[in-house]
């Protein structure tokens, strides 16, 4: 069966899947301006650091590709300086969407410095939009190749790690959260590992958590695992503990939002536990990110921002009508808690320490720390 898809683009139309009603309910919303795809952005309605980025970029050059077919011109294609003018205030606006993935920042970064870049060399407005609009697909569009580029490199690593003993009946692997396609362009990254070990034969079953609030394991990566018809187990957040006693486990594999110099790395919340949990049984623990996601900026992970989501969201549950025989797909918004609950606490990330990363995985290879080592040295790959 073909994967899902979390970006569409098609008859000069650009819409994305809502995820917030996945997967009971499969709805594209057309995004028809920068508003619409910042809004997207930031009520989660496409989600993964990955995906955040493609729709960034290609919001601004489907823009900029309205704007160069409209008779007459709108004003900020009249000069380099005014085109300027109006698409620096655009990467600025959809840079504050959301502020922990890092690859939202690199993608806006890349759009500034070919504007920069094309306005040094002397070309009028039209062509610097055209610059820009290619540069925006660009971003997009080679994100599917480093997914299964890095997931190959993950999954190789893997079984050489574990040995052709271990892993001859096949490999247990778990994640967290959402990293398919869904969070990408396609493929994924944690979700891309455990799809090539099934593409290739070597996994036995892959394991996920349900990642509350959200939900994105219990929606998203469901739904993709059983799409691609991989062998799964759903598990609550609470029983990661009790799967690692009483399972065989070979890996746990998880995305990132952002990888600091040093190899901390915030993902979605809940990593952290798993990865003290996988520490504490053994077990390795891979982070599967592209490069963009390295930010060497930041030294480690107390230069993380960490994105505080609305109190409200930890209280609310989507899901579809559930009546025993009935196959409706009718969905509600409950709340589970009492009204007026005061003391919410709901960052949407946290970050696990470089000490408890086994590997880190890109489409240029695995970094293992050294020997007696706590930090990661990613200068070999970045």
């Amino acid at each position: 069966m073909a994967p899902l898809t979390s970006i569409r683009t098609s008859n000069g139309k650009l819409e994305i899947v809502n995820q917030l009603l996945l997967p009971h309910v499969t709805e594209f919303l057309h995004i028809k301006s920068i508003e619409d795809a910042h809004d997207a952005i930031k009520s989660m309605k496409i989600r993964g650091a990955p995906a955040i980025a493609s729709l960034a970029s290609l919001s601004l050059s489907y823009h900029l590709t309205e704007a160069l077919a409209a008779s007459p011109h709108p004003t900020f294609l009249g000069s380099p300086e005014a085109l300027k003018a109006h698409v620096e205030p655009i990467l600025n606006f959809l840079f504050t969407a959301r502020p922990t993935a890092v690859n939202l920042g690199a993608a806006t970064r890349r759009l500034q410095k070919t504007l920069t870049s094309s306005l040094a060399f002397g070309g009028d407005a039209q062509s610097i939009a055209k610059a820009l609009i290619t540069e925006g697909q660009l971003i997009a569009d080679e994100d599917v190749g480093r997914n299964k580029e890095m997931s190959k490199w993950g999954g190789e690593w893997l079984l050489s790690h574990v040995g052709p003993k271990k892993s001859a009946d096949g490999l247990n692997v778990m994640t967290v959260c959402n990293t398919g396609s869904l969070a990408t362009s396609g493929y994924g990254t944690a979700l891309g590992l455990i799809t090539y070990l099934h593409e290739t034969g070597n996994l036995n079953r892959a394991y996920y958590t349900q990642t509350a609030p959200y939900h994105q394991g219990s929606r998203l990566t469901a739904l993709e695992l059983q799409t691609l018809e991989i062998p799964s187990v759903m598990l609550c957040d609470t029983m990661v503990g009790s799967l690692f006693q009483h399972h065989n486990i070979h890996a746990v594999a998880v995305g990132a939002d952002r990888v600091a110099r040093n190899g901390d790395t915030a993902n979605k919340i809940g990593t952290y536990n798993a990865a003290v949990l996988a520490a504490r049984h053994g077990i390795p623990f891979i982070v599967v990110a592209p490069i963009s996601t390295i930010d060497l900026d930041v030294a480690d992970g107390s230069g993380i921002p960490i994105e505080q989501r609305p109190p409200l969201e930890a209280c609310l549950i989507r899901g579809a009508l559930y009546n025993a025989g009935n196959t409706s797909d009718e969905q509600a918004v409950v709340m589970i808690t009492p009204r007026g609950l005061e003391g919410i606490y709901n960052p949407s990330f946290d970050v696990t320490p470089a000490e408890l990363i086994t590997a880190i995985v890109t489409e240029k290879g695995v970094v293992v720390r050294k020997d007696g080592e706590k930090a990661f040295d990613l200068s070999g790959i970045v």
